[in-house]
């Protein structure tokens, strides 16, 4: 009973493997490690819950929170959701050095890439950085969505300029 447990749980978690496109592709091979203080799963429903200072790390990839509950449908498809003062991710990529982000709340789809950052959202990939109230980031196309949280709270990028190869 426990193994099985440890399988769904461990499937659930897959989503964890596919955070951003170009990711390091040996991410996906290393085992996954969380630290939290105190964990449940619901095998009926195909849903974990950590709580208390969670980490989660798969090689590279990192999420960070005070809450991650991962949930995986009869289709297969896994959503994670991170929440806490502070929800925290990043991966390695495979070129252009790291994305990384930030909110009050992260959300992602494994069935459509996007991933949705909310509450005084960051993120940032190589020198790029994109802030406001929510983000909508596509991890296979690479476009974000950057929306304010009224007159208030304006939009905030940045973006480096391209270098030439000489």
């Amino acid at each position: 009973m426990i193994r099985n447990n440890t399988k769904i749980f461990l499937a659930c978690l897959l989503a964890f493997c596919s955070l951003t496109a170009q990711a390091l592709e040996t991410d996906r091979n290393q085992p996954i490690a969380i630290e939290a203080d105190q964990g449940s799963l619901d095998q009926k429903n195909q849903t974990t819950v950590f709580t208390g200072n969670v980490k989660m790390r798969q090689g590279s990839m990192y999420m960070n929170a005070a809450r991650i509950t991962a949930h995986k449908d009869n289709a297969g498809n896994q959503t994670i959701i991170a929440t806490g003062n502070l929800a925290t991710f990043g991966q390695q990529l495979e070129k252009d050095g790291m994305v990384t982000g930030q909110g009050q709340q992260v959300h992602y789809e494994s069935s459509n890439g996007i991933v949705t950052v909310t509450g005084n959202a960051q993120v940032n990939r190589g020198g790029d950085m994109a802030r406001g109230n929510k983000i909508i980031y596509n991890t296979r196309t690479e476009v974000y969505n950057v929306e304010s949280g009224g007159r208030q709270n304006r939009v905030h990028v940045l973006i480096q300029p391209q270098t030439k190869n000489k």
